[in-house]
Order: C-alpha cells, then structure tokens, then sequence
C-alpha cells in the first residue's frame, strides 16, 4: 500500500507542479565539527577511472584533440555561422563516406533532461532487440562515454584508430573542425561501421548551428527550455527556444514536454513553418504522472501515457525528481512516434528497457562515508529540480553544498536555488577557463541572502571542510556543473577507501 500519494496532471488547462517536503530536522543545526567517531568503516570502491596513460594511441588521439577549437571550454564564445559550421561538418563527414547516411536517428534538443531522455530511449530500443548508438555530451571522466553502442563505450582502440583516420582530412580542412565536430563525426563513423540500427543523438549547443544538426532524423525531441548559454543563445526563453527548434525536420514528428506559453508558442510557429507535425506532452498526448512513496520502491514518481498506439499506466520512473518524470514522458512519446515509423516495439520490451535506465552524474551517490551527492545541475531551473528531488528522496539532517558553476550560466538564479536546500555553501573553481570566481560567489551570495558561506580553492579543500563539519547524517552535494561532477567523481574513484558509487534508483 502506498504510504502517500499526490497526483499531478499535465493538461492543456494547467499543470501542479510539486512543492518537495524537506527532510531535514530543525532541530540539530548543522555543527562546525562533529566527531569522527560517528563514522563508519569505510566502503571498499567499485568503480575505477581509466588512466590514458596505459595506451599511448589513446594518449595520442586526446592530444590532437586538445589542439583543436573546443567552444565547451572556451570563455568567449561567438554563436555565429562562422564558428558553428554546418557546411565545414558536412564536409568533413563526405570525407568520411557520409556515415550520418548509413543509420536512422532520434534527434534531442533542450535545456535539461537531454541526456535522461537519450539513455531512456536508447535502452528501450536496445530492449526492443535493435542496435542502438548512443551520443551525448558532456563527458564526465572518460571521453568515449560520449559514444556507445548498445550500452559499451567504444573501445580505446577504435577511438585511437577513428582520430588517426580523421587527422589528415582535419589537417587539410579550410576552415579546419572543431573538437566537437571531430568527435561527433567518429561518432557517427563508428555507428556506421558497428551497422547500428538507430543512434539516439543528443545536440551540443543549441541546436540549429549544432555539429549534430546534419543527422535526418524520424523524430525529434524538445526537452524543458530554460536559461542557459545566454551569451551564444539568447537572453530570452523564445531567442532560446528558435535555436532548440533548429532541429525540426519538414515531415519529421517533434515532440516537446510541457513548456512555458512564450516558448511552446515559438516551437509550433516553426514546426508549421517547416512543415513538422508537432506534439506536446500533457496536451496533444495524453500524459500524467504523480509522487508516491510505497514500501517496496521508497519514494518515486509514477507516469501514464496513451496514445492510439500505445498504453503505458502507472510506469514507475527509473531515475528521481518530478523532472525526471516529465523527461520520461517525453522518452516514451518518441517511442509511440516510432512505432508510426516503421519501428516494431513492444510496449512491455520497452517498459524492460526503462526500468534499467540509470546515468552517472544525475543525483549520483559517489561515496557513503561521508555520503557524497553528485548532480550536474548547471542552470537554476536544474538546481531548482535538484533541491526538490533531493527533499522529496534523501533523507538526512543538513546538507552541505559545494558549488562551483561557469561565469556565463544564470548566477542570480542559481545561487537562488541553492537558498532552498543549503544548510552551509562551500564555493569553488570548476576546471574550466570559464569558470566563475568562487570569492564573487561568496560575496554576492552573502550580499543577497545574509547567510555564511566558505570559499575553496580546490575541490580538495572543499571536501576537506565540509568533512570536519558533516555525519553519516548528513548529506554533501555536489553540484552547479559537470566539470566540477567530473572532477569530484575521479576524486572518490583515486580514493577506495572512501567511496561507493551508486546512482539513487529504487
């Protein structure tokens, strides 16, 4: 029997959003130290990081790509026709025998949640016995997490062997690829030559001048659109908004989550321009979900979907955070699209699928002593999503939270969010040259909310100080990029004695 219950409804009326109970005790403020006393044994880890070290091909091939452009890593980045090319791709990719070509494809654009919607859908096509390739960004440790097949990252040697392949053809390229263009286009070779039957693409940037916005796809997936690389994309949700619905295809399906008006009214004005059947969750298909603890799965979200095609009911949501929920909607909404593609998919192979769906980096458990949280919450609708995921599914007393973030995301609106959850904010670096200033943080945060907070200047240090101030009561989250993720998670992997990963699934 479920312990509670609240139903939520996405209709074309109004959606409920949900308001997260914080489970933490008023009553025992959080102590500048704790004794060490109150901790467990160490767990042994599970998890190991690949060292490039141990082959030098690999070693190689990170070293060519380290001189190419890299805009993920860029301060200043001008979003123009000039720096993002689809023409300098496409020709790269006819050099390459035109890979794109050779595999049908499931084309994702948003602001949140892309990455949980393409593991979604990959696995369920995996589960429905078709080879699936796998593209996202960004990486957290290992490059080649951006490209899998069948759930396998591709192997070292095949990544070596795809960049030496590529290095002449880049050399005398006139304008010459980026690191992004490089590595999507060994993606889709690596597809082309594994003989998937679909990859499922998740876009860089944006997504009308994306590196992947050559694939021609059966359907196309908008997730929520929120502020986020305002300086290339826009300050404006609908200036956000053209760009995510640069991927609409004429004749091809879209399919969007429920969105803000300004921003759904921007997405259907380009699907009727370019002729593009639009769908959205919650409106034209008929989707609901809600929040329920039981005593088998805990607390977790629920979701129907149905469709003419298709008839998914009280579908438990593999990954956590009422998010999550409206992103699985949408996963399964493209699942019913295909099936008007051609595609022959079981509803019960697909519901198999999903229910194995899990990512590294979303609500993340890195280690139990201390207890460690990782998510890769990078604007403030994340970190608003974060904060209540965090309450409505972790218990614990005070949490600490070590935040560091890139200078051009919504500061205001991000350090905003952290105020929900935080007991004590430990500010600090990202690796990244565009990484915001953890002091301006500190400052601007006691400035605006008139709470304490304590500057690192490492990650390293960062940890070291909310240990001496936490017990296995406690929760530390790490967050406001993946950089940082990245970086926190090589840390615990370095570390076995302190760490225990496990994503937080049922």
């Amino acid at each position: 029997m479920p312990l509670q219950t609240k139903t939520h409804r996405v209709t074309s009326r109004r959606r409920t959003t949900v308001v997260a109970t914080r489970r933490s005790s008023t009553s025992s403020p959080l102590r500048a130290e704790k004794s060490r006393h109150a901790r467990k044994a160490p767990v042994q880890a599970e998890v190991k990081v690949h060292n490039p070290a141990t082959g030098s091909g690999f070693t190689k091939a990170l070293r060519f790509l380290e001189t190419l452009t890299d805009y993920e890593r860029l301060r200043i980045v001008r979003y123009n026709t000039q720096n993002f090319d689809l023409d300098r791709m496409r020709s790269l990719l006819k050099k390459l025998g035109n890979p794109h070509d050779h595999f049908k494809s499931v084309h994702i654009a948003g602001t949140k949640g892309k990455g949980s919607t393409c593991c979604m859908i990959a696995n369920m096509l995996q589960a429905n016995d078709y080879k699936v390739g796998l593209y996202t960004s960004p990486h957290l440790v290992d490059i080649r997490e951006r490209i899998q097949v069948n759930g396998e990252m591709i192997s070292h040697a095949d990544f070596s062997r795809l960049i030496r392949l590529v290095e002449p053809i880049v050399a005398k390229a006139k304008p010459m690829p980026t690191f992004f263009d490089v590595v999507t286009a060994i993606a889709f070779k690596y597809f082309a030559e594994q003989k998937i039957d679909v990859a499922v693409v998740e876009t860089g940037l944006g997504g009308r001048l994306d590196s992947t916005n050559v694939v021609k796809p059966e359907v196309t997936g908008v997730t929520s659109i929120s502020k986020d690389h305002m300086a290339q994309l826009g300050h404006t949700l609908p200036k956000i908004a053209e760009e995510k619905a640069g991927i609409f295809k004429p004749g091809v399906p879209a399919i969007s989550v429920t969105q803000t008006p300004e921003v759904e009214a921007v997405l259907k004005r380009h699907a009727e321009k370019v002729g593009t059947p639009f769908d959205v969750t919650g409106k034209s298909m008929e989707f609901s979900y809600r929040f329920e603890a039981t005593r088998m799965l805990g607390p977790h979200n629920r979701i129907c979907l149905t469709t003419p095609n298709s008839k998914f009911e009280h579908l438990a949501v593999p990954m956590r955070g009422e998010h999550q929920a409206i992103t699985c909607g949408l996963a399964l909404s493209i699942i019913d699209k295909l099936k008007t593609r051609g595609f022959n998919i079981s509803d019960s192979k697909s519901m198999e699928g999903l229910a194995k769906t899990s990512m590294p980096g979303r609500m993340e458990i890195i280690s139990t002593q201390p207890r460690v949280l990782v998510d890769g919450a990078h604007n403030s609708a994340r970190l608003d999503a974060l904060m209540k995921a965090i309450g409505q599914h972790i218990p614990y007393d005070s949490m600490v939270v070590i935040f560091g973030c890139c200078a051009d995301k919504d500061v205001p609106g991000m350090l905003e969010r952290i105020t929900s959850g935080a007991d004590k904010v430990i500010f600090t670096k990202v690796d990244s040259i565009r990484t915001a200033n953890p002091d301006e943080l500190a400052a601007r945060y006691v400035e605006l909310y008139g709470k304490m907070a304590q500057v690192a200047k490492t990650l390293e240090e960062a940890l070291a100080i909310a240990n001496r101030a936490v017990t296995r009561e406690d929760l530390i989250c790490i967050t406001g990029s993946f950089y940082l993720v990245g970086e926190a998670k090589k840390y615990f992997a370095n570390k076995p004695s302190q760490q225990n990963t496990s994503p937080v699934g049922h």
